[in-house]
């Protein structure tokens, strides 16, 4: 039998964008073109090739998170805490996120979604 193992990490970070075409392509949904806060939720999977954790869980979601940060940290930020400040995603979309995050860390899938709701899934076939 033929199998393959994945992990999987899970969280959430408070962050922001806009839909810069929302009022010319969805007229009903315009107000989406002015920025807004989501909280973002993540799901990042990863092929691993043994059963005895080649890849950390915990290990492996600091890594996204402070790539996140790093990346798209705004300058609110707290010097205490550095998941205390939103991410500034600009006009991205949850399926530009997921596929910044499947292609940085050769994922098996990403979906992000906005506060839990609506998402995108970006997998490799």
């Amino acid at each position: 039998m033929n199998t393959q193992t994945n992990i999987i990490i899970r969280f959430q970070m408070e962050g922001f964008h806009n839909f810069p075409k929302a009022a010319e392509l969805f007229p009903e949904v315009s107000f989406l073109a002015d920025r807004h806060r989501h909280m973002f939720h993540f799901e990042c999977e990863k092929k691993v090739y043994h059963d005895d954790r080649d890849v950390e869980f915990i290990m492996f979601k600091r890594e996204v998170q402070s790539w996140l940060i790093d990346k798209y940290g705004s300058d609110e930020r707290s010097d205490y805490n550095p998941f205390s400040y939103p991410l500034e995603f600009g006009a991205m979309s949850c399926e530009a996120i997921a596929r910044k995050l499947l292609e940085f860390f050769d994922l098996e899938s990403c979906t992000v979604s906005e506060d839990g709701e609506n998402a995108a899934k970006i997998f490799v076939i």
